[in-house]
């Protein structure tokens, strides 16, 4: 199901197991504090979880519940987040930076999702799209170009 992905210096049945874990509780939270790494592997999941939650279809709850642990996930997935997201055409969740870990110096950040209650930062409000012009038919472009055509 992933492709093209970090690592995280760890195994790989011990790196989905903990994706799927931290996808997850994102769902269940809709806010986790985690490294910059993972966060941007969450976000890839989270993103295509959200986008079978929006299909809608029986063989979409499949796969999302084979991959998030719980109904109760599934559930809100398919209800909450489908309705919430409906007329969104992707970019479900939002990573901001936060802090260095002491421990290890990490960098830390928060992954949640965006449109909801408490969120860290608003959503940026979607930019209007410029006004469709309709096409110029071939002779009349080429007419306009001989008129504004300068002198030789």
């Amino acid at each position: 199901m992933v492709t093209n992905f970090r690592k995280l210096g760890r195994p790989t049945g011990h790196r989905m197991a903990m994706l799927r874990t931290m996808v997850s509780q994102l769902i269940k939270h809709e806010r986790i504090e985690t490294t910059v790494a993972k966060a941007k592997e969450v976000r890839r999941l989270a993103d295509r979880m959200v986008q079978l939650g929006k299909e809608g279809t029986e063989l979409a709850k499949r796969r999302a519940g084979s991959f998030v642990r719980g109904d109760d996930i599934v559930y809100k997935l398919f209800t909450e987040f489908a309705y919430r997201y409906k007329d969104r055409a992707g970019g479900y969740t939002r990573l901001l930076r936060t802090r260095i870990r002491q421990g290890d110096a990490a960098e830390m950040a928060y992954i949640e999702f965006i449109d909801r209650e408490n969120e860290l930062r608003q959503a940026k409000p979607a930019v209007p799209q410029p006004p469709q012009r309709p096409p110029l038919d071939p002779w009349t472009k080429s007419r306009l170009s001989q008129q504004w055509a300068s002198p030789k």
